[in-house]
């Protein structure tokens, strides 16, 4: 028997890895993760820019103290009404039935703040100078108390969710 010379067939390529992964598209965890990142970056500039409309706020209320003192400097039944009026527009933040609150009633609705007694004295006498035309009131006293009572009522968390409601409704 003779051997016939068998071709050797086809030519063989060594083995070639495969190409290394590309950086794009990355995985879908990596899109989960982007997606908190911009969820989370769009909840803080949204928290941001209501600091900055809250502090705006504040500062508009507490310049009003300020126009009324100077708008209404020696009338004291006009700068007593418009000091409470004002502290009435803040305290309707808080509770809305506390408009119509008169004396003790008016006082509990004033406590809600904490502050000492003597600003709510003071806050307490306007209600009674704005009806006297010839009442006594230490004008620098109260506009101080004012400053005071409204710097830490605007401070109370919830004030702004209750405006917010109150605003829509």
């Amino acid at each position: 028997m003779t051997f016939q010379q068998v071709p050797e067939g086809p030519q063989l390529r060594d083995i070639h890895l495969p190409l290394p992964p590309s950086w794009w598209p990355p995985a879908p965890g990596w899109w989960g993760l982007a997606a908190l990142v911009v969820l989370v970056l769009l909840l803080a500039a949204w928290r941001w820019r209501q600091g900055v409309r809250r502090r705006r706020s504040h500062r508009h209320i507490l310049a009003q103290i300020d126009a009324i003192a100077a708008c209404e400097a020696g009338n004291t039944a006009a700068f007593a009404a418009g000091m409470h009026r004002l502290l009435r527009q803040v305290v309707r933040l808080y509770d809305a039935d506390a408009v119509h609150a008169r004396d003790a009633a008016w006082r509990a609705a004033l406590g809600q703040v904490k502050v000492d007694d003597a600003t709510l004295d003071r806050l307490m006498s306007l209600d009674a100078a704005m009806y006297r035309p010839r009442a006594t009131l230490d004008e620098v006293a109260v506009t101080a108390a004012m400053h005071r009572w409204l710097a830490r009522a605007l401070r109370k968390p919830g004030v702004d969710r209750v405006r917010r409601e109150s605003q829509h409704a």
